[in-house]
């Protein structure tokens, strides 16, 4: 079977195998858990100890934990990601062997913050390096200390380079030879070209 949840993909056997673990906790702190696991998934943390209380009446090992906030994640930014309202991921899930009252109370969770992990994963994906700004220098090197006789330009250049995540701007310098920087500026020519075409 197909499930919009996975992508119009079958679902995994692994996310099969943890919603029998799922169905032992009760409906309410099944709630619980994906609130804790949605804060995660937008950067929020995890808070272990509360996690370890809420799976204490199923008797839950560590690694039924571990397995439960694995699926959760699975099941929720899947979700997220190919925009599956609440009410549709319910009958999935049902579809899947999870109770009726679990599934509920799992989409209530999704739904109300579904918008918020949303935005999240769009801010969060493809992040690119922004360049800053770009120097350069042209040396014209007549030796070296290997050849008596060189008699070639080099570009000296100094690129900075802001990191997406902490807007931190870092140099990049290198030297590169006057013929592959002639190469270098015609392709960046040609991107130009292309990404003034396409806006």
């Amino acid at each position: 079977m197909r499930f919009r949840f996975c992508g119009d993909l079958d679902c995994p056997d692994w996310v099969l195998a943890e919603i029998s673990i799922l169905s032992k906790m009760t409906s309410v702190k099944m709630k619980l858990l994906c609130v804790q696991v949605i804060k995660d998934l937008i950067d929020e943390g995890i808070d272990y100890d509360k996690v370890y209380k809420l799976t204490a009446d199923a008797k839950f090992e560590t690694g039924d934990v571990k397995a439960s906030i694995a699926a959760l994640t699975f099941i929720l930014s899947s979700a997220a990601k190919y925009s599956v309202g609440g009410e549709s991921l319910s009958n999935e899930l049902q579809q899947l062997g999870l109770p009726k009252e679990h599934a509920v109370s799992l989409c209530k969770s999704y739904s109300d913050n579904q918008e918020k992990l949303q935005q999240h994963f769009k801010i969060k994906s493809l992040r690119l390096s922004h360049l800053d700004s770009v120097e350069w220098r042209v040396d014209y090197i007549l030796s070296s200390s290997e050849l008596k006789e060189v008699n070639e330009p080099c570009v000296q250049l100094r690129m900075k380079v802001k990191n997406p995540d902490t807007e931190k701007v870092d140099p990049v310098v290198f030297t590169i030879a006057a013929d592959k920087f002639s190469l270098l500026l015609h392709e960046l020519k040609q991107a130009d070209t292309v990404l003034s075409k396409l806006s």
